[in-house]
């Protein structure tokens, strides 16, 4: 008898020794995250980042909340550094109007994202608006930007009719699957990443050549700089489709 409650009290010991280190690992797992803010203007950003991967993930639009936890289940995994805008909308406040932060990145895009939601403005306010969200462009694209062994991965969902049918037009390549909801889709601006992700199972376009009219997506921004980009689109409320395609992208750029 003694030495059977010895061995229960020894094997209590090790059960009780295995769940601490677990509590303990999950803290260390969680302080491995790393986070700071920048700001695009007066636009900020949670930068979020974890030892692992090279690649650098961006959450732009406040209203795709299932890109937002995509990005945050995939950090947990494979490690990297992501940039997550800091509001609930999908236009942010500027100025004294609002606008799209996925239609700054050039001049022309910004001058239309001004306008759409203001119009008419005091002589000389506009371009004094378009020269500032110039200055402050190089630097935020080149904090963002990952080095050239990385992916910039941009997280978007959509809820308005949009599919990879909008972006057939400005493509070079398009590999599509029967099996796939079009609203579900890969775009990428780098022919050999293409060519990875072509051969799984998921929509994928090829956007390598600088449209005639600049929109100031990040995406003609990244091709400009010679930066490799992808977006990763899902419908909203698909997250297990997200995690999985951001996965796929993740594995097959390598």
């Amino acid at each position: 008898m003694p030495s059977n409650f010895k061995y229960k009290q020894l094997k209590d010991y090790v059960i009780l020794c295995f769940v601490l280190n677990f509590l303990v690992g999950s803290d260390v797992e969680k302080s491995i995250l790393k986070k700071k803010s920048i700001n695009f203007t007066t636009i900020e950003f949670e930068v979020v980042s974890k030892e692992g991967s090279r690649n650098h993930l961006i959450w732009l639009h406040g209203d795709e909340n299932t890109a937002k936890l995509s990005i945050n289940k995939h950090l947990q995994k494979y490690g990297g550094t992501a940039y997550l805008i800091k509001s609930e909308s999908r236009e942010v406040e500027y100025k004294d109007t609002r606008i799209d932060p996925n239609r700054i990145f050039s001049r022309p895009g910004s001058f239309h994202a001004l306008k759409k939601f203001k119009p008419e403005w005091s002589p000389g306010t506009l371009k004094s608006a378009l020269d500032e969200l110039d200055s402050e462009r190089k630097d935020f694209l080149k904090t963002i930007f990952p080095d050239s062994n990385g992916v910039l991965i941009a997280v978007h969902n959509n809820f308005r009719g949009y599919s990879i049918k909008s972006e057939i037009e400005n493509s070079t390549k398009v590999s599509l699957s029967q099996k796939e909801n079009p609203r579900d889709f890969i775009l990428c601006t780098d022919p050999s990443d293409f060519k990875k992700l072509s051969i799984g199972r998921y929509n994928v376009v090829l956007q390598n050549e600088p449209p005639e009219k600049d929109n100031g997506s990040l995406s003609w921004a990244a091709l400009k700089n010679g930066v490799r980009y992808v977006n990763v689109e899902t419908r909203l409320g698909w997250l297990s489709k997200q995690k999985k395609m951001l996965e796929f992208v993740e594995e097959s750029l390598e």
